[in-house]
């Protein structure tokens, strides 16, 4: 492979840290993990204890002001060890930087120390059973009444949801306006009356990450928990995309690289017809197929990077890396778990649980067909 060059030594120390954490905190407890559909908390205080959750906010936050290759070499080696049960990107890169981006000093102050330190859990509460990735079709309604907003609906395929403490949701505030239009977003307790939960969801995949429905029946939200501008939710989304789906294709990218050894060093030792597996040429050919794409993966992704830590990165080409990135490791799993042969089917070999996890990419964090269609426009 080539080497990469977007790392500097103290990332490949801190990747270091990392991959011992995980090794001793993580990967033994995650089929337990997978059986009961949840994470243990302790693990959330752990890891903030290590500085794994929201590095990348400043100091005077609990962060460590770190810059966004750290949080990178987070998703990679989760990904490497097929720890999908882990929600800390949702809870530092995505719901730490809309709070971070556009809360008050009071709500930055009262939720984000708490958050690097894994005393709390976050969710991002933006899907819905009819608005997935059209987020111009929201139903849920927050109605300014007073030094409040009135919030009723309901979300779906919430990660973290179920061990939330605080969510942030996006909600109308103006239901007259039409597609993007009025869309507000706020931070709100679990605990504020009119807000349940909804029961724990069984997937396909990442079968230990707690994924729930989410119900808001007149949750009275307090004005300063509005972030940011009213209606002005859906510019403040499209701005933090480009983003949120370099995470996907990072991710991918780690999880193909992880598959693709796992295929080698499997097929090396399992023996058929007198040779092992690897010696067929279908399989050296195969090997070889998916080693050049994934090659070809990894240079796009860390060009990425290097655009995106320039402040360069457009959603367009973010949209590219997430969908060409999540089909490739959706053909990488599909290729690899075939090569495992019956054992690849089997739930205590990585390969399986890593081709059941892989189905969602496609889907979440917007199609891919909405990929291709946002692709499309600038043709």
């Amino acid at each position: 492979m080539v080497a990469r060059t977007i790392f500097a030594e103290e990332h490949q120390q801190f990747r270091d840290t990392v991959r011992r954490f995980l090794e001793q905190e993580v990967v033994p407890h995650h089929m337990a993990w997978e059986e009961q559909g949840y994470v243990d908390r302790e693990v959330w205080r752990k890891a903030g204890a290590a500085g794994f959750l929201c590095p990348t906010i400043p100091e005077e936050y609990g962060g460590f002001d770190a810059d966004l290759r750290y949080s990178i070499v987070l998703f990679e080696e989760v990904d490497r060890v097929g720890a999908s049960g882990i929600g800390w990107g949702m809870h530092s890169e995505i719901v730490a930087k809309y709070i971070l981006n556009f809360g008050t000093e009071l709500v930055k102050k009262s939720y984000l120390p708490r958050m690097a330190s894994g005393e709390i859990i976050t969710a991002l509460g933006m899907t819905e059973p009819a608005a997935g990735s059209d987020l111009q079709g929201l139903k849920t309604t927050a109605i300014r009444d007073g030094d409040h907003y009135v919030l009723n609906g309901s979300k779906t395929f919430i990660t973290n949801g179920w061990h939330a403490d605080a969510v942030v949701v996006v909600a109308k505030t103006d239901p007259a306006a039409r597609g993007s239009r009025g869309t507000s977003l706020f931070v709100i307790d679990t605990t504020m009356p009119g807000f349940t939960k909804g029961r724990r969801l069984k997937k396909v995949g990442l079968k230990a990450q707690d994924t729930c429905e989410l119900f808001f029946d007149n949750v009275r939200i307090p004005a300063t928990h509005l972030l940011g501008k009213e209606n002005e939710g859906f510019i403040y989304m499209m701005k933090e995309l480009p983003w949120e789906r370099m995470q996907i294709a990072v991710k991918a990218m780690a999880a193909c690289e992880a598959a693709l050894q796992w295929t080698v060093d499997y097929t090396r030792e399992r023996k058929a017809f007198g040779q092992t597996i690897f010696d067929f040429q279908n399989t050296k050919f195969k090997l070889a197929e998916l080693k050049t794409e994934i090659q070809i993966g990894r240079i796009f992704v860390d060009k990425l990077i290097e655009l995106l830590l320039d402040h360069k990165l457009d959603a367009t080409t973010a949209a590219m890396a997430k969908y060409w990135c999540t089909d490739l490791r959706c053909k990488v799993m599909d290729t690899c778990l075939q090569l495992h042969g019956g054992y690849g089917y089997m739930w205590e070999y990585p390969i399986g649980r890593a081709w059941a996890d892989a189905r969602i990419e496609p889907i979440y964090g917007g199609t891919n067909e909405i990929m291709k269609e946002l692709i499309s426009r600038t043709l």
